[in-house]
């Protein structure tokens, strides 16, 4: 542990985005900073591990290359991190990983291989039966066993088995030891102690080679890198049916976890997550995305955040974007100092404009919300919306479908963005489909939206076929509409609306519309 010369662990991110999204990987969609790699990467380093970071996304390696440079390196473990940009994105990102592990076994690479991930602790028994070249997964975050199977001389099953929270393969058998906990909030700024940010590849300066959201660089393309990302906090209070977020937080070995069993929030302290805010500022990076799913939650925790955040956007320089449930941003004075914290998008799930099926996915109070009074305080306030809706979510017709996307209409936010519903591993919508015998996707992809092979779920009065249709149409008409690109060319200028308008003109290919 003490030799420097070893690299104890080898954290891999695959290449996922041409799988995930088709021609837009090209040039539209994100190329986002592996934000829970850093964080392990960091944590075990702090106890005395050398590790390393491959970006095989980042830096578009080939698996040719990437076989080099792990030759070169020769860790004792190859750890895959499989998220995506959002946690719910995890399965999707999966046949990136296992179309590399596959690769390094059939040319002899004789390390272990394990993947920490959504959709392994989702489903860590049936990943290991159907993926044969994995060794071993985490059963949930993986913090402490992964420092545990790191202080082994070997990895043979006799020493695995005494290793919580991890399911590996023992000959033809699959094994799944003890669950581990997951990091107690009071530990959180001690073992979970920050970002290996040093560990990224750049071109040539720091996180170049990452890139933003379109929206949140205002549609324009020079203003998306340098980039970077972080969390202030970890899981969600919540629950809803559709979601698979808390699943980092599992604490069983059922054969499929579901999420909203682990409803559960930690938070870093204020200064921690400063202090990190600063070594991105010292580095050159004023885009940030938060990538807590519920920031402006408890006050407790974001005020003295964004207070401290303001101190450091005098001159409005920062560009921070962050998700919340609509029904937490509802006073105009928390968003004024939102603003003054350089947080210049609000990611928002409104999911649908039909109360009846936001009831179906136990979205909670959410139903007393005005939308669109919350709506107007967020523009008010100076703060751009990037406004998220699922098509075909149990309940949900042609005809509430048509209402939330006229809901979209009237409310004409700078972002936009719609799901087909998805019965992700992990969520409690998966396991209803398993039981009720519902047609899922056949491969990774198929979970991706954006992917050749999605397929949504189906619901009693909607196939899969027409909920990707409607969503598909309503993403170029809402792209298209009028009064949206005045809105941007007002906010942002001719050129982001021109942009806009040249991202509707890529078709993604359907399998399930014969395409």
């Amino acid at each position: 542990m003490d030799n420097r010369n070893i690299v104890d662990c080898l954290f891999v991110v695959a290449k996922s985005s041409k799988r995930t999204y088709q021609k837009l990987s090209i040039t539209y969609s994100a190329i986002e900073p592996p934000t829970w790699t850093l964080l392990l990467a960091q944590s075990i380093r702090a106890v005395g591990f050398n590790v390393k970071i491959l970006d095989a996304n980042a830096e578009n390696l080939s698996r040719e290359e990437i076989l080099k440079r792990i030759n070169r390196v020769s860790p004792k473990l190859i750890c895959f991190v499989v998220y995506g940009q959002n946690v719910n994105a995890g399965t999707a990102n999966m046949g990136g990983a296992i179309y590399l592990s596959n690769y390094f076994k059939e040319n002899k690479i004789n390390i272990p291989i394990s993947i920490v991930g959504s959709h392994v602790q989702a489903l860590p028994i049936e990943t290991l039966k159907k993926e044969k070249n994995i060794d071993f997964v985490f059963t949930n975050e993986g913090v402490y066993a992964l420092r545990n199977i790191l202080k082994l001389n070997d990895f043979s099953s006799n020493n695995l088995i005494k290793i919580k929270g991890i399911a590996f393969r023992n000959k033809d058998k699959i094994e799944i030891t003890n669950p581990e906990k997951i990091v107690p909030n009071d530990r959180m700024d001690i073992d979970l102690p920050g970002y290996a940010w040093d560990l990224l590849p750049f071109k040539n300066k720091p996180f170049d080679l990452y890139r933003a959201p379109m929206w949140h660089a205002e549609y324009d393309f020079e203003k998306r890198s340098p980039y970077a990302s972080l969390q202030t906090s970890l899981g969600c209070q919540f629950g809803c049916n559709f979601c698979m977020i808390n699943i980092l937080n599992r604490n069983d070995n059922d054969e499929i976890g579901v999420a909203s069993n682990y409803s559960k929030m930690r938070f870093w302290s204020t200064n921690f997550i400063i202090k990190e805010f600063d070594k991105l500022i010292s580095m050159g990076v004023k885009t940030i995305r938060i990538v807590d799913e519920m920031f402006l939650l408890n006050p407790k925790y974001y005020i003295p955040l964004c207070e401290k955040l303001a101190e450091r956007n005098k001159n409005d320089s920062l560009r921070i974007w962050s998700y919340s449930r609509i029904d937490t941003v509802k006073k105009s004075e928390i968003l004024k100092l939102v603003r003054k914290a350089g947080i210049k998008w609000l990611a928002l799930g409104i999911e649908s404009g039909e109360k009846s099926v936001r009831l179906e996915v136990d979205k909670g109070k959410f139903e007393d919300v005005d939308v669109k009074k919350v709506i107007e305080k967020v523009h008010k306030a100076d703060i751009n919306v990037m406004a998220n809706y699922i098509y075909g979510l149990p309940g949900d017709t042609k005809e509430t479908i048509a209402k939330t996307f006229k809901l979209s209409l009237e409310l004409c936010t700078a972002g936009w963005n719609t799901y087909g519903a998805m019965a992700l591993p992990g969520s409690l919508l998966y396991k209803n489909a398993i039981e009720n015998k519902i047609k899922l996707p056949d491969s990774y992809e198929g979970y991706s939206f954006h992917s050749y092979e999605t397929l949504p779920l189906a619901t009693e009065k909607l196939s899969a076929k027409e909920i990707i249709t409607l969503r598909d149409d309503a993403f170029k008409k809402y792209h298209n509409y009028k009064p949206f690109l005045k809105l941007i060319e007002k906010k942002f200028g001719k050129k982001a609306a021109n942009n806009i308008v040249e991202m509707t003109k890529i078709k993604l290919k359907r399998k399930i519309k014969g395409d």
